[in-house]
C-alpha cells in the first residue's frame, strides 16, 4: 500500500510505493534553511517509486559531497517535497513531513550531527553520523 502525502495547498501530491520502518534526521545546513527549522526528516526511496503529481519547481546546489543536490518543492506553497543527488544512486530523499503516517514511524538515523542545534538530544537508539554515512 502506498504512502499519499500532500503539500500544504495540497495541489502536490506524492506517492511512494516502497516500504519503509524508519526514516532519518538530517541535521545538515542546506536542509535546515529548506525545512525552516531544526532538521528534516526523511526517507530514501528508489526513483521509480515516487509518483509526484502538481506543480513543481526545482533548485540545485552543490551539496557537502561536491555533487549537486536538486531540491524539489510545490511550485504553488514552496513546501519540500524531496531531493535528488548523484550520492542517492537511483533514489531520492523523500521530505516525510508531508506524510502524516510518518508521524508514527520511528527515527533510525541522524545525520549531520556535527550541524545540530544545541540543545536538540539525540534520538534514543538513532544510529548517529557527523556527516553522511558510509556507503
Amino acid at each position: 500500500m502506498p504512502f499519499v502525502g500532500k503539500c500544504l495547498c495540497e495541489q502536490t501530491v506524492v506517492s511512494l510505493d516502497s516500504a519503509h520502518e524508519d526514516q532519518v534526521l538530517c541535521h545538515c545546513t542546506d536542509c535546515r534553511r529548506t525545512s525552516g527549522s531544526a532538521f528534516t526528516t526523511n526517507v530514501l526511496a528508489p526513483s521509480d517509486l515516487v509518483k509526484i503529481t502538481g506543480p513543481v519547481k526545482e533548485f540545485a546546489t552543490k551539496g557537502d559531497s561536491g555533487n549537486m543536490v536538486t531540491r524539489v518543492f510545490c511550485g504553488n506553497c514552496g513546501c519540500a517535497i524531496s531531493h535528488k543527488s548523484a550520492v542517492f544512486g537511483n533514489a531520492q530523499a523523500i521530505q516525510t513531513g508531508i506524510f502524516p503516517v510518518f508521524a508514527k514511524i520511528p527515527v533510525g538515523a541522524e545525520i549531520y550531527v556535527k550541524d545540530r542545534w544545541t540543545g536538540l538530544a539525540p534520538v534514543p537508539g538513532a544510529a548517529q553520523f557527523e556527516k553522511t554515512p558510509p556507503s
